[in-house]
C-alpha cells in the first residue's frame, strides 16, 4: 500500500472502523472469524496507532498502554512478605 493512500485511509477512518481494526488486532482475526496474517496484523496495528495519534486518543486508551507505577513501597514490592515474593528460605539447603 502506498504511503499516500495509507495516510488518506487514516484521515477517512471512522471511529467504528477504528474499533473494528483494534478488535481484529486484539483477537488476531477478522469479524467473520478468518485469522489475520502477520502482514495484516502489522498494517492494522499501524493504522490503529496512527489513528490514535491523529485523533488525540488519550494515552491511557491507546493500544499497548501500560500504566506507570508510582515510586514507593507499593511499586517496589517492599511491603510484600518474602514468602509471597518467592524469596522464602529454602529449608532443603540447611
Amino acid at each position: 500500500m502506498s504511503e499516500m493512500s495509507f495516510d488518506r485511509m487514516i484521515q477517512q477512518m471512522t471511529p467504528a472502523i477504528y474499533e473494528s481494526l483494534k478488535r481484529a488486532v486484539s483477537l488476531r482475526k477478522w469479524p467473520d472469524g478468518r485469522m489475520l496474517t502477520a502482514e495484516q496484523t502489522e498494517l492494522c496495528l499501524e493504522a490503529v496507532m496512527r489513528y490514535e495519534v491523529e485523533n488525540r486518543v488519550p494515552e491511557e486508551e491507546r493500544v499497548g498502554y501500560l500504566q506507570r507505577r508510582t515510586c514507593g513501597s507499593a511499586s517496589s514490592g517492599a511491603d510484600v512478605p518474602p514468602e509471597r515474593a518467592g524469596l522464602a528460605r529454602d529449608a532443603s539447603r540447611d
